[in-house]
């Protein structure tokens, strides 16, 4: 597994700076075998830790271990991860033949055989410089050279922008073939929540540097709950006396609309628990519906204060 422990960065070597850091004690753990979602608005730290997870900078406190060794200046342990990061602007003097002959030397595991079943999958040529290459391309060379080294840990940082939507589902039908083929993990860092609800069995959300929570996406999605419900009591008419009475029962009320004469509240509780609870208010009926994924992640960064808007999207 890969085990992140306390993890601060500070890339501002200057202690009487006010620059906040880049990540703030984030301890996070994603076992083997998993496809794991990285949630979060733009610079909110999901790349930055993705480079600290593949050792190409230490932290400035905390450690990261694969597989219990440490992951910074350890070849053996890098051997074990292969990072797509999110630019396409390296290596466009070389053909995709050539890097497939450099990763080979890098990595124990590395499959021709892979590279260039996958190449011939996507139809790309091998022969020709990657400064020819459209961005798309560019990505899906690099996601043939990531599944061709064989690693037991993958990391892609937005490897999905830049293809058209036949595209995405091809690259990632294949990436998830290869990965179970190889119980291999698989670390995703998108904008695209329809990506990672697709795509993962666990994900995590960093807002500002700071984990917000982690979990498995079944356990996410049945920890809230959109209640709706008619109270007679014309004090709740009122927001915050309803969300005040609520909280007083030992619910966590992240939002409250009214629809008409019905009253809507989304709850960071299951269910069956949240409903029970709030049968104490006497409603003259009170049903609860399950939340989208969408809907738990924008619900979480309204409650911090950030615009939901400049973040979750269905669509990059």
């Amino acid at each position: 597994m890969i085990e992140i422990k306390n993890i601060t960065m500070n890339f501002d070597e200057d202690k009487n700076s006010t620059q906040p850091p880049s990540l703030k004690n984030v301890s996070l753990t994603i076992p083997e075998g998993c496809i794991f979602g990285f949630l979060g608005a733009n610079g909110a730290g999901k790349s930055t830790l993705m480079r600290l997870m593949s050792g190409i900078y230490p932290p400035t406190e905390g450690e990261i271990t694969i597989d219990g060794e440490p992951i910074f200046d350890n070849p053996a342990a890098k051997e074990k991860i292969f990072f797509v990061n999110d630019e396409t602007t390296q290596f466009t003097g070389y053909t995709p033949q050539e890097l497939s002959e450099f990763y080979s030397g890098a990595y124990p595991n590395y499959s021709e055989e892979v590279f260039k079943r996958v190449m011939a999958a996507l139809k790309l040529p091998t022969d020709k410089k990657l400064s020819t290459f459209s961005k798309g391309m560019k990505r899906q060379t690099v996601v043939a050279l990531a599944l061709a080294a064989q690693t037991k840990y993958l990391l892609f940082d937005e490897a999905f922008d830049g293809l058209d939507p036949a595209m995405r589902r091809m690259v990632k039908n294949i990436i998830t073939d290869e990965i179970i083929d190889r119980n291999a993990s698989l670390i995703v860092a998108s904008h695209n929540l329809s990506e990672i609800s697709v795509l993962c069995d666990s994900a995590m959300l960093i807002y500002d540097g700071e984990l917000i929570f982690s979990d498995s996406l079944d356990d996410l999605r049945e920890g809230f709950t959109k209640l709706q419900l008619n109270l007679r009591d014309p004090a709740y008419a009122d927001n915050d006396v309803l969300k005040a009475k609520a909280s007083e029962l030992g619910l966590e009320v992240l939002d409250i609309t009214a629809v008409g004469s019905i009253r809507q509240l989304i709850v960071k509780a299951p269910e069956q628990e949240a409903v029970e609870t709030l049968k104490a208010l006497s409603p003259d009926f009170i049903e609860g519906i399950p939340l989208t994924l969408e809907e738990i992640f924008i619900y979480e960064l309204e409650a911090r204060g950030y615009g939901s808007t400049d973040f979750l999207t269905e669509d990059n």
